[in-house]
């Protein structure tokens, strides 16, 4: 049988959500196992046209909705003057990450978000801000970051 790319449309709508706490919901019922939430996070994507999906390979994805972030930081720590992130998608085991510098913004609620990964939203609050803005300082109208060298200014969101 040959599906449409209308059908195979319409079986990627799945009814899964990612709300701003971190946890999924399908069609209205919490994702609790937590190696499918795992699964979930690290197959997190963004299409070229910027719809959230979560993604197996090229042609194999589902649509995700994202009320805020993809990813929230768990913990940040200093290596000298770069700083490395923790995210809840717990790859950083064996790829850390550098903090994304020149991505840096703050919303409205103060807390700080980045891209993450290459393309992902990630969400730094909690204990992770604490620890990254240890070396944030005022600038002019608004505040920088010191770290890998330099001053990275940090952009606000609305």
């Amino acid at each position: 049988m040959h599906l449409t790319e209308d059908q195979i449309e319409k079986m990627r709508a799945i009814g899964l959500r990612l709300d701003r706490s971190g946890t999924f919901w399908q069609d209205g019922a919490a994702v609790t196992h937590v190696r499918l939430r795992q699964a979930l996070l690290r197959w997190l994507d963004v299409r070229e046209d910027g719809r959230d999906i979560v993604k197996l390979d090229p042609q194999r994805y589902a649509y995700v909705e994202v009320e805020d972030a993809h990813l929230r930081a768990r913990s940040a720590r200093w290596d000298g003057d770069r700083v490395w992130i923790v995210w809840d998608d717990d790859v950083e085991a064996t790829e850390p990450e550098e903090l994304a510098y020149g991505t840096l913004r703050q919303a409205p609620d103060h807390a700080l978000y980045v891209t993450a990964r290459g393309r992902l939203r990630g969400r730094i609050a909690g204990p992770a801000y604490l620890a990254i803005t240890e070396r944030v300082a005022p600038q002019g109208t608004g505040f920088v970051l010191a770290a890998s060298g330099r001053e990275w200014p940090i952009a606000t969101t609305v």
